[in-house]
C-alpha cells in the first residue's frame, strides 16, 4: 500500500468528518479497479460493521462492497451476511448507503452475483412491514439494474422482473419498472 493509500486509510478513522469523508472519497477512486492491499484493510472494515459510529459502518460497508473484486480469497462469500445485517441499520441513511453499495459484490465472480441477486431478493421480499419499505425495494430494483449492467446476465433482469411483479401497488410496481424501461 502506498503512502497516499495508508494515510487515506488511517484517515478514515478521524474524529474529523472532513478528513474522514475525503479519505472515503480517495479510497472509493482508488478502489474502482482491483488492488493488492485489500487484506491489509479487511478485517478493520468488518469490525467498522458494527462500530458506534454510523458513518463509520456506512463507510466499511461501502469500501468492502467496492472491495469485493480485490479478494482472490473469496473472503466476501463468509462476510456478505454482514454487510446484508448493515443493510438493517438502525440508521436508514447507514443502511441505504449499504444496500445501494451491494450490487457491486456480485460482479467479482460468479458465486458473489449469484449470492447478491439471494440476497437482496430476500431482503425485497421480506421488508415490507419496515419503514421506508418502498425506498428499500426502489434500491434494490437499482442495484440489480446495475449489476445487470456490469454483468449482462438475463436471470439478473429477470429475478427484478420477478420482484416487480409481486409488488401490489400499481404506483410502486411502476416506478421499480421504469428503472429496467419495462
Amino acid at each position: 500500500m502506498d503512502e497516499s493509500t495508508t494515510k487515506a486509510v488511517k484517515d478514515l478513522q478521524s474524529t474529523d468528518k472532513n478528513i474522514r469523508y475525503e479519505a472515503f472519497i480517495q479510497l472509493m477512486e482508488t478502489t474502482k479497479s482491483e488492488v493488492d492491499w485489500a487484506y491489509e484493510v479487511w478485517d478493520d472494515l468488518l469490525e467498522d460493521l458494527s462500530h458506534q459510529d454510523n458513518h463509520r459502518r456506512a463507510i466499511a460497508a461501502q469500501l468492502l462492497c467496492q472491495l469485493a473484486k480485490s479478494d482472490p480469497e473469496n473472503r466476501m462469500l463468509q462476510d456478505f451476511p454482514r454487510l446484508m445485517e448493515v443493510t438493517r441499520d438502525k440508521r436508514f441513511v447507514t443502511a441505504r448507503h449499504c444496500l445501494q453499495s451491494l450490487w457491486k459484490v456480485g460482479t467479482a465472480g460468479a458465486n458473489q452475483k449469484d449470492m447478491v441477486i439471494a440476497g437482496l431478493s430476500h431482503r425485497f421480499e421480506n421488508c415490507r412491514d419496515e419503514k421506508n419499505y418502498t425506498l428499500i425495494r426502489f434500491d434494490i430494483i437499482q442495484g440489480l439494474h446495475h449489476l445487470y449492467e456490469e454483468v449482462p446476465d438475463e436471470t439478473i433482469k429477470q429475478q427484478a422482473i420477478d420482484l416487480i411483479e409481486t409488488v401490489e401497488e400499481d404506483k410502486y410496481r411502476k416506478k421499480y419498472a421504469a428503472v429496467w424501461k419495462l
